[in-house]
């Protein structure tokens, strides 16, 4: 629905303003993920929806040829101040800025809800080589942790994915592609008190808040920390959800 499309687009272009929390907060992904995802063997990778490159550095670490894509160029300058020698472009999921059969692998980190699932979608199949696959992760908070689950009902977030609605469903409905494999990783990220603020400042449903709407969930947030820290760090567990399917 237009209305709704237009909401998820206002919310998706809140990270722009917090780019620089999202860069200094927001965890990577494990190893053995982006090995499972993109494979080891280097290939011709588009980081779709790129952010500030959290996947985008895990992909090149690992020898791949990358070319990250984003559409808000406060993220694609801090993208391009972490990682100077990727080729990194402005561009949306729906019209993406590359040759059709130009590439091997399409990744797409934290990113794919936001797309228009089906214009998307065909504009993948376009970029990719016959055979190539398209890869998504998420970074979940893993809520069998109570403050963790206490952490999401304070900022207002819901941190379970809906695989079934958010990926299965649109990969199905598209035509272009086969059956989709799962996998599943564990993280954990160490935060300090500011590292735990930046990353709720980071998240779209507080990005798009007026300050004072912000504060008393900042405020939850502080004494949360507070309540469970050790040391001056809290330990944050994710399940790192992940999802790759082959261009037919």
């Amino acid at each position: 629905m237009p209305a709704e499309r237009d909401s998820r687009a206002g919310r998706a272009r809140s990270f722009g303003p917090v780019a620089g929390a999202y860069e200094r907060s927001r965890p990577g992904y494990p190893d053995d993920a982006v090995r499972w995802l993109a494979g080891t063997e280097p290939r011709d990778v588009l980081d779709l929806g790129a952010g500030t490159g959290k996947l985008t550095r895990s992909l090149v670490a690992l020898g791949h040829r990358v070319t990250a894509v984003e559409p808000l160029p406060e993220m694609l300058e801090r993208l391009r101040a972490v990682l100077p020698g990727v080729t990194a472009r402005e561009g949306t999921a729906e019209r993406i800025p590359v040759d059709d059969a130009s590439v091997d692998v399409v990744t797409v980190a934290q990113a794919f809800h936001w797309f228009d699932a089906g214009p998307a979608l065909a504009e993948i199949g376009r970029v990719l080589r016959p055979g190539g696959s398209l890869a998504l992760v998420w970074n979940t908070r893993d809520e069998r942790d109570r403050w963790v689950e206490t952490l999401t009902e304070v900022i207002v977030g819901r941190a379970e994915l809906d695989d079934a609605e958010v990926v299965h469903a649109p990969i199905a409905a598209s035509g272009l592609y086969g059956a989709v494999e799962t996998a599943t990783f564990e993280l954990r990220q160490r935060l300090d008190r500011e590292g735990l603020r930046e990353l709720v400042l980071s998240r779209s449903y507080c990005a798009v808040m007026s300050d004072e709407e912000r504060r008393p969930v900042l405020e939850q947030v502080a004494a949360l920390f507070d309540a469970h820290a050790v040391d001056g760090r809290l330990e944050l567990p994710y399940v790192t959800a992940c999802f790759r399917t082959v261009r037919l």
